[in-house]
């Protein structure tokens, strides 16, 4: 438990200390996990900042960057490795772009649904999407979102693909952002 909460804390602080000098300086490049290559990858332009393209809606000057396919904010699911609840590190700029969102929009509200393949028991899954949704919650925590904003929930193995090879597999294993009244 304290080896779990200590690499949260740590984490915690290396994505504030990253996201600093990225506002600062340039986008980050995003890490890339040559093992994911079908995933989505977090895109790295300007606009894709999410803070500065909430407040511009705010003030409704652009359109919902949410639904824009060209934001980062558009992208949905965070993906993790088999049996781990750690954000990896190329969904960290996706993470943080959604929890600007929420800190530049103080009455968004989100749910953090977490999922898992159909290896594994039920009760098991259960309790792993929910261990990767917290994660994903901490994460956004760190980085200014309030925890009145946001809602975890775990489908388990609920949302499942009757999967038959590991590329399946690995597009169960995520938690999906979605945003309430969207």
């Amino acid at each position: 438990m304290r080896k779990s909460l200590l690499i949260s804390v740590l984490l915690a602080a290396a994505l504030a200390a990253c996201s600093n000098n990225a506002v600062k300086n340039k986008p980050a490049a995003p890490v890339i996990d040559s093992s994911s290559s079908s995933q989505a990858k977090p895109s790295t332009t300007a606009k894709d900042d999410g803070a500065s393209t909430a407040v511009a809606n705010q003030n409704g000057a652009e359109g919902n960057p949410l639904k824009d396919p060209n934001n980062i904010l558009s992208k949905r699911s965070v993906y993790f490795d088999f049996d781990k609840d750690e954000v990896k590190a190329e969904y960290r700029p996706l993470v943080e772009a959604h929890a600007k969102y929420l800190v530049a929009n103080p009455n968004a509200k989100v749910i953090f649904q977490g999922n898992a393949d159909n290896r594994g028991s039920r009760e098991y899954n259960l309790s792993l999407g929910q261990r990767r949704s917290v994660a994903v919650k901490k994460a956004a925590n760190v980085l200014g979102a309030q925890d009145k904003q946001i809602e975890t929930v775990s489908y388990g193995e609920e949302k499942a693909k009757d999967c038959k090879d590991e590329t399946c597999y690995q597009q169960d294993r995520r938690v999906d952002i979605v945003y309430e009244n969207e």
